[in-house]
């Protein structure tokens, strides 16, 4: 996390002087790029300016050598940019995975909004200008975070956000581990569903609370005490049925999903992307690749959690669910690449610390992708998962100005996403600490 910290101010923004915030919602930025990655065709362009209007790029073009009159310039002349980057698999609104399974019942609403600020901040400053939110304990605390950078009161990556976890009693999306007689409070359950009827019924209280998509858990987890990653925790039935009252209201499902057979059972419901996939099997990688369900998988994870949780002294059981798991996450994810599975970026930051989500990149390529098409998990294909590559995902005319600068070529070297130079979200400079 110190990494995304440690630059220079001044190689972010030239000539602006702290002054970008306060500039008309009409002025015209230009951007002087030394290389631009064309993520749709896989082209690098050198020498470009890139015009940008209130929050939307106009124009791309060869640089222009005559002075610009009356336009704000983003000197980024050094650098290769590339679009804003995107995490399909975050959680901004909790504090960070700890030894203690109590810790969001001895935070506060105050203090979990601060939290989410801070988390929000160093993922933007970060280059990830927009995330997936895929769950909160404390139920709807990501629906006043994103609301709360929508309106420009913190900085922010753009946000979508599922308001809570769809589980049973005691599953994988429920706070566990707990000495006897403590009680959870009804806002850390605002999801808790145990037939086709209550998944129905907290589907569209979620969705009535501000969420934009669904999550459900549909097996036990790694980081949950008392579940097992490959015990399926809803039945197919049921996973359907907060998969069609999602449709109802024009939006879709993400499965937290280990085990083979939990996988499956939420393919065949219709969800729109398996996260973790850990122990998935052959068969589950052909349906996956039948219906176009994107594996979003993150894969740095264990390593993380093996090296951290052992020092902080996290549970024996989640060191040893993560030990049978973090292997296995790795080859299905290399097959799945090798199938032709759609898939994204997502990293489940909030277990690792926030701001170094970019660390996932090199995993990605180790286990099968190229350079190219890792960029392209968290961009253009990111998008498409969110149904949003009209406006998001590329460095195109007409789409929103979402941008990043790095020190180096990411194509020849992917840890250059990692040193991160500048970030544009909405046409705006983001100011850097």
């Amino acid at each position: 996390m110190n990494l995304v910290r440690s630059f220079p101010a001044g190689l972010l923004i030239v000539g602006f002087a702290g002054a970008a915030a306060a500039a008309p919602d009409d002025a015209t930025l230009l951007i002087r790029a030394g290389h631009v990655l064309d993520v749709e065709s896989g082209r690098m362009l050198a020498d470009q300016d890139i015009r940008i209007e209130k929050d939307r790029v106009v124009s791309i073009a060869a640089h222009a050598k005559q002075r610009m009159h009356g336009v704000k310039v983003l000197d980024w002349s050094a650098l290769t940019v590339v679009p804003g980057l995107m995490d399909m698999h975050t959680h901004l609104a909790d504090e960070g995975q700890t030894a203690d399974p109590a810790a969001p019942l001895h935070s506060t609403p105050a203090r979990d909004a601060l939290i989410g600020a801070s988390n929000a901040r160093l993922t933007v400053q970060a280059g990830f200008t927009t995330v997936r939110d895929v769950g909160v304990y404390r139920g709807f605390a990501d629906v006043a975070l994103r609301d709360a950078i929508n309106a420009g009161l913190v900085p922010g990556p753009r946000m979508f956000v599922a308001g809570g976890y769809i589980t049973v009693t005691h599953g994988g999306g429920e706070i566990t581990g707990l000495k006897p007689g403590t009680i959870v409070p009804d806002e850390f359950r605002r999801g808790v569903a145990d037939n086709e009827g209550e998944v129905r019924r907290k589907v569209n209280a979620l969705l009535d609370g501000g969420a934009d998509f669904i999550k459900v858990i549909a097996t036990g987890a790694v980081l949950t005490a008392g579940t097992e990653p490959g015990q399926s925790e809803y039945s197919e039935s049921e996973i359907r049925a907060a998969v069609e009252e999602a449709a109802k209201r024009g939006t879709f499902v993400a499965a937290h999903a280990h085990g083979a057979e939990g996988i499956k059972r939420a393919v065949r419901a219709g969800v729109r992307s398996i996260e973790h996939g850990s122990l998935i099997d052959d068969e589950g990688i052909a349906l996956m690749k039948e219906h176009g369900t994107w594996l979003d998988a993150d894969i740095y994870n264990g390593d993380y959690i093996d090296t951290v949780g052992r020092k902080q002294g996290w549970s024996a059981e989640i060191l040893r669910k993560n030990t049978e798991t973090t292997d296995a996450q790795r080859e299905g994810f290399r097959k799945a690449v090798k199938a032709g599975v759609n898939i994204s970026f997502g990293t489940d930051a909030g277990v690792y610390p926030y701001g170094d989500d970019a660390r996932q990149f090199a995993y990605m390529v180790r286990y099968g992708l190229t350079p190219l098409q890792a960029i392209r998990s968290a961009t253009i294909d990111s998008a498409r998962l969110l149904g949003k590559e009209k406006d998001l995902g590329s460095i195109a005319v007409d789409k929103i100005a979402d941008l990043v600068a790095v020190a180096c070529d990411p194509i020849k070297n992917i840890e250059c996403l990692r040193q991160v130079r500048g970030v544009v979200k909405d046409g705006k400079p983001v100011a850097r600490d």
